[in-house]
């Protein structure tokens, strides 16, 4: 990650997402702003963090790594969510690898400045409190929306997910066969059944294969087949 020396579009942030009032104003003076990049690994599992990010601009993906290298993927991340506050009140190591699936922005605070300018403030307290709630019942379940869903609805709603705009037309780039076994792998298929759903899926006109793209040719019905994105 890159880090860029502007007040002012950190203030710009904090004002974007209202957090004027959730952050003290010495701890407003402490905080960080780094740029990140498509694809770039934020943080990876076992990893020690030494401060709290807060996404504000872009998309993250999260993802676990077994004992045997296989990758399976929990959730995506959107604005505003936080990365190491669960690392921060239980003083662990980082619990799962964190990466950027388009390039955006997060506002770094340390954790010493933290606990020393934050740690009894209620509105921060209060907001870390709700988002740390909210990540573990998303991805307490994650592992189980894995299972109980058909693959068919996983790489719905990972297409849903990672998808970007190309002259009005979403579209999911990745079509090297080195990916699609990763996208495999996180959402828990086999590369073979994986072209197997989407070949289905192109015949029914919910997507195109062309040019070594994937066009979404029909965003509502792909949006059913994913019964909401399961992974947001």
């Amino acid at each position: 990650m890159r880090q860029m020396m502007d007040r002012q579009k950190i203030h710009g942030f904090l004002d974007q997402h209202e957090l004027q009032h959730t952050f003290p104003e010495a701890l407003q003076e402490r905080i960080r702003l780094y740029h990140f990049e498509k694809g770039e690994t934020i943080c990876t599992e076992g990893e020690q963090l030494s401060q709290m990010y807060f996404l504000v601009k872009g998309k993250l993906k999260i993802y676990t790594v077994s004992s045997e290298g296989n990758s399976r993927l929990l959730r995506f991340k959107n604005p505003l969510d936080i990365i190491g506050d669960v690392e921060y009140i239980k003083k662990n190591l980082v619990f799962n690898t964190v990466e950027a699936v388009t390039e955006g922005a997060l506002l770094g605070i340390s954790y010493e400045d933290i606990t020393r300018l934050a740690y009894d403030h209620p509105p921060f307290l209060q907001f870390l409190l709700e988002e740390v709630t909210h990540k573990f019942y998303i991805e307490s379940n994650a592992s189980t929306l894995n299972h109980l869903n058909s693959v068919e609805t996983r790489l719905a709603s990972y297409f849903l997910s990672t998808a970007t705009t190309e002259k009005s037309t979403l579209f999911y780039q990745e079509m090297k066969t080195t990916n699609l076994k990763d996208i495999a792998d996180l959402i828990g298929t086999s590369y073979r059944h994986l072209n197997r759903v989407i070949k289905q899926m192109c015949e029914e006109g919910i997507i195109e294969k062309k040019s070594k793209r994937i066009y979404i040719k029909d965003h509502d019905l792909l949006h059913e087949r994913a019964h909401g994105n399961i992974y947001e």
